[in-house]
C-alpha cells in the first residue's frame, strides 16, 4: 500500500529535494498535497508531475491568479490550512513541514492531528513554538524526526536512548564562506559573498544566517528545546568540510559521531524511510577527509552572534520570537544592500538587548497569537529605528 505524503512548502529547496527522492519511488508514495506562498507555476508543475488533487496557495493574490489559471484543471484549490480536514479524511502516514519562517509554525500545528508522523525541516517553529508542538505530537499521538541535518543526525545518534544518558552535544558548522577571512574584512563583505557557501547549496535567508553563525545559534535552540538538554552542554564545532553533522558523548563514556556528504537529500531519505534495508547511492567514505576534520572551537572575535547564547532564558519564551524576528528583518536588510556584513551583526546584538525586549524571556508563549502578536510588534519597532 503506497504511503500518503503531504508537503508543506513543495517550492522550497526542502520541498523540491523530497520530491526528487519520491520520483524515484513514486509506486511507494502517494502525494495527497502540496503548498506553496506564491509560486503557482512551479506548484501546478509538480501537481500535474504527481498526479496530486490538492494544492494549497496561502498568497491570496496568488490564490485568486490561480484559480482563473488552472480553472480547467481537475486540482482543488484552496487559500488556507483550515481545509485540512476536507483533503485528509483519512490519516496520511507522513507530512513534510517545510514552510520556511514563522510562517511554517500555524500549518505544522494545524496539520500534526492529520499524520502518523511529521518530518520538521522548519526551524522557526521549533524554535518558537515547541511547547506548542509537542503538545499537539502527545495529544494526537504523533510521531516527530526532525530534519535539519545535525539534529537528525542527533535524533539518528541517540536510537531510542534516553536523553538523560547525554553528557554533552557537540554541534557543527562549517563557518561559511569567511570562516578564513581576516575580521578586518568584513565591512567590505556584499550579498554576493555571503550567498557563495563552499559547502551547501540553500536558500538565500539561510545562506547568509550560515555566514554569520546565526544559524547555529537558532541550532543549539532547536537542540534545547527537542531533546530537553541545558544549554550548557552543547558545544559548537568549526568544521569546514561538513561531513561530520553532530557528536554525542554519552555518559558511560563511549562519543559517537554521525558522517554524510552536505546534501540534504540524505536526512530527507532517512526520514521518509523507516526500514533500514532501503539504499541511497552516496560517493565511498571520504578517508581524506576523515583525516583532517579539522573540528575547532568557535571564534568568538570573529563569530560574536555565538554568544547571544550566553544571554538566552533556559526554558522555552517569546524572547526566541523577538530574535527570530530581528534576525530576519536584517538580512533582509542586508540583502538589499541597505547595511553591510558588519553593520548586520552588530545591529542583531544590539537590537537583540534592547531593555523592553528583555521581558519577553520571563514569559512562555501560551499560544500561537502570542507568538504572531510579538512578530508583528518587534517587526514595527524595526521600522521605526528607520534601518
Amino acid at each position: 500500500m503506497k504511503k500518503k505524503i503531504a508537503i508543506l512548502g513543495s517550492t522550497g529547496s526542502i520541498g523540491e529535494s523530497t520530491l526528487k527522492i519520491i520520483k524515484k519511488d513514486k509506486k511507494n508514495f502517494e502525494v495527497n498535497l502540496l503548498t506553496t506562498n506564491k509560486n503557482i507555476n512551479r506548484v501546478f508543475k509538480q501537481a500535474k508531475e504527481f498526479k496530486v488533487k490538492n494544492i494549497i496557495i496561502s498568497d491570496f493574490n496568488s490564490y485568486l491568479k490561480a484559480k482563473i489559471k488552472f480553472s480547467k484543471l481537475k486540482i482543488n484549490i484552496y487559500n488556507d490550512f483550515d481545509n485540512l480536514n476536507k483533503i485528509m479524511k483519512k490519516q496520511n502516514d507522513l507530512i513534510m513541514s517545510s514552510i520556511t519562517g514563522l510562517s511554517g509554525l500555524s500549518p505544522t500545528l494545524k496539520s500534526i492531528r492529520y499524520t502518523k508522523k511529521i518530518l520538521i525541516a522548519n526551524k522557526e517553529s521549533i524554535i518558537c513554538g515547541w511547547n506548542l508542538i509537542s503538545r499537539e505530537l502527545k495529544k494526537y499521538k504523533t510521531n516527530f524526526i526532525p530534519v535539519d541535518s545535525e539534529h537528525f543526525s542527533i535524533f539518528s545518534l541517540l536510537d531510542q536512548r534516553k536523553n538523560d544518558e547525554i553528557e554533552r552535544i557537540y554541534i557543527t558548522a562549517s563557518g561559511g564562506p569567511f570562516i578564513n577571512l581576516p575580521k578586518n574584512q568584513f565591512s567590505k563583505i556584499r550579498p554576493k559573498d555571503a550567498l557563495k557557501h563552499p559547502n551547501w547549496v540553500m536558500g538565500k535567508k539561510i545562506t547568509i544566517d550560515s555566514a554569520t553563525l546565526m544559524n547555529k545559534v537558532f541550532e543549539v535552540i532547536e537542540a534545547r528545546n527537542i531533546f530537553k538538554i541545558d544549554y550548557s552542554k552543547i558545544t559548537i564545532l568549526t568544521h569546514p568540510k561538513s561531513y561530520i553533522h553532530a557528536i554525542v558523548k554519552f555518559k558511560n563514556g563511549l562519543s559517537k559521531f554521525l558522517v554524510h556528504e552536505p546534501d540534504m537529500k540524505i536526512p530527507i531519505y532517512n526520514s521518509l524511510y523507516s526500514s533500514k534495508n532501503k539504499t541511497y547511492k552516496t560517493n565511498s567514505l571520504n578517508l581524506d577527509i576523515l583525516n583532517n576534520l579539522n573540528l575547532k572551537k568557535v571564534d568568538h572575535l570573529k563569530f560574536p552572534l555565538v554568544k547571544l547564547l550566553s544571554k538566552l532564558p533556559k526554558q522555552t519564551s517569546l524572547f526566541e520570537t523577538a530574535l527570530i524576528t530581528i534576525n530576519d528583518y536584517l538580512v533582509y536588510k542586508f540583502l538589499n544592500n541597505n547595511i553591510n556584513f558588519k553593520t548586520l551583526i552588530g545591529l542583531i546584538n544590539r537590537i537583540s538587548n534592547l531593555k523592553e525586549l528583555q521581558k519577553y524571556k520571563k514569559i512562555k508563549p501560551k499560544n500561537i497569537d502570542e507568538i504572531y502578536n510579538l512578530r508583528g510588534y518587534v517587526s514595527s519597532k524595526m521600522d521605526s529605528l528607520g534601518i
